[in-house]
């Protein structure tokens, strides 16, 4: 199935969310962080946006400052995390992202972050939802979006075969990492659809989820 935000049904048995730019719209906290970070690194800060979202911040580091060692960015990574999670300004639930989560109440679904667990509570608190059970974060993984490592493992924790996954995802990165899973994708918000998931839509007011009664469900997208 090629990008489209034509009606497309899904058919799935397990769900992988996304956090940040999915259910939840951080975009002025991590512009804000990662700008400040920009211009102590005198890198143009529009570039640097490009290539933040998404991934974990020690591999957005890396990307940008290719020479500098592991461990400062590392260092500088859990600098970064704590001040992202006590600033949660302007952090805000996408639309429909309560009501979908609702809906998956019973289902199999899992959360999958490049955020760690204390940044993933905060940022979905201040949005006013409430974290799945199973969650994949920054803490659980040895490398970062676009690796699938991430989704891989929430699918393993679900019991489910990555083929009958369906990841939701915002940015190039997270997108590449379902994409590498051998998962579908469907992109969520304004960045998603230049990086070719299966289906795009605006937010998820335009996501149904309907169980089909063999353990599997089917996802109504328009």
């Amino acid at each position: 199935m090629t990008a489209t935000a034509a009606p497309a049904v899904l058919t799935a048995r397990a769900l992988l969310l996304d956090m940040d730019g999915t259910l939840v719209n951080s975009d002025a906290v991590v512009e804000r962080i990662w700008r400040r970070w920009a211009e102590r690194h005198g890198l143009d800060a529009d570039e640097v946006m490009k290539v933040a979202h998404g991934r974990q911040g020690h591999a957005t580091m890396a990307a940008l400052l290719p020479d500098r060692p592991v461990e400062q960015n590392l260092a500088d990574n859990a600098r970064m995390l704590a001040e992202e999670t006590a600033d949660v300004d302007g952090v805000v639930a996408i639309p429909g992202a309560p009501e979908f989560l609702a809906s998956l109440a019973g289902l199999p679904h899992a959360l999958v972050t490049s955020a760690d667990v204390p940044l993933s509570a905060a940022r979905m608190a201040a949005a006013g939802l409430g974290l799945p059970e199973i969650q994949i974060t920054a803490e659980s993984v040895g490398a970062s979006k676009p690796d699938p490592e991430g989704f891989l493992k929430g699918a393993a924790e679900l019991g489910v075969a990555p083929a009958d996954c369906v990841v939701f995802e915002d940015s190039g990165a997270g997108i590449a990492a379902g994409k590498a899973a051998g998962m579908r994708v469907v992109g969520v918000g304004a960045r998603a659809g230049a990086h070719g998931p299966d289906v795009v839509v605006q937010d998820l007011t335009q996501v149904r989820v309907e169980p089909v009664g063999d353990g599997s469900f089917q996802l109504y997208v328009r």
